[in-house]
């Protein structure tokens, strides 16, 4: 019975990673008709010859870091509030998940729009502040700027994982710390921490396997620039593959983006391992 749906599975997965893998060692014509030729370990030598590869993984390394380490640190301490928050809880965690809900097209188009330097209102609140500079057109503002847009669409997610994790914890733990005299943030670090630690690397793997493959928004907003300095794997990957039409050197780097999520994958899952939660 489960033969019809591994064909289905075999036929959107494993023959297009086998014709990626075709692709990496030939050379894809696409004038009379699409044609492979041949080409040995050339495109992935010429991975290794490639400096711009380097600083592309440089700043999908930074992007990854910032923008992972950034939700995980505020989507635990917003969850850590929400549930000491007595009154109101839903109301509130009901419009902290509306970003998360916003497809990342138009999250990249809003923060294009909030941020153009003519008509833009965070430009305009810039401005007030005493900055006058085009925040799209300078590689440090550009940088921050969709490294912002994405932690705010993706907080979210952090803390509505966190606050499932924190709902579980026992209450009679709680009360006995409360009565030890173990105060708020002390039991919050050996107590409420290490028992959603599971959870926590739960929300980790997700956004890290997003952050790896961060595009949307990046492309919405400056496509790249200015002057490469938003330019991550998977834009570098995009602009080889459909504007050069170099798809055998897209396929070597769509592979590597494939093997480097693997690893960090399957590191993450052998944490949860450890921590002694099931696959």
């Amino acid at each position: 019975m489960m033969a019809p749906g591994l064909l289905l599975l075999a036929a959107l997965s494993i023959l297009p990673f086998a014709a990626v893998v075709a692709m990496s060692f030939s050379r894809v014509h696409l004038l009379g008709g699409l044609r492979l030729e041949a080409v040995g370990a050339d495109n992935w030598s010429r991975l290794l010859d490639d400096p711009d590869m380097a600083w592309v993984w440089a700043r999908t390394a930074g992007y990854f870091a910032v923008t992972v380490g950034t939700e995980m640190v505020l989507g635990t301490v917003l969850a850590v509030f929400l549930w000491r928050l007595r009154h109101g809880r839903n109301t509130a965690l009901s419009l902290l998940l509306l970003p998360m809900f916003v497809a990342p097209v138009i999250v990249g188009l809003l923060g294009r729009f909030l941020t153009d330097s003519t008509f833009g209102l965070y430009a305009w609140l810039l401005e007030q502040a005493g900055y006058s500079g085009d925040v799209m057109a300078d590689k440090t503002t550009a940088f921050a700027a969709v490294t912002l847009m994405d932690v705010w669409e993706w907080t979210p997610l952090v803390t509505l994982i966190a606050l499932a994790g924190l709902t579980s914890v026992p209450a009679s733990v709680l009360e006995a710390a409360s009565l030890d005299g173990a105060g708020t943030l002390r039991t919050l670090r050996h107590i409420v921490l290490p028992s959603i630690a599971p959870v926590l690397l739960v929300a980790l793997l997700i956004r890290s396997m997003d952050a790896l493959r961060y595009f949307d928004i990046i492309w919405n907003t400056t496509g790249g620039g200015p002057a490469d300095a938003t330019k991550t794997a998977s834009i570098r990957l995009y602009e080889t593959a459909f504007r050069f039409f170099d798809f055998g050197y897209a396929a070597v780097t769509g592979l590597l983006m494939l093997a480097v999520t693997t690893v960090v994958a399957r590191y993450f899952v052998r944490l949860l391992d450890r921590n002694g939660t099931p696959r």
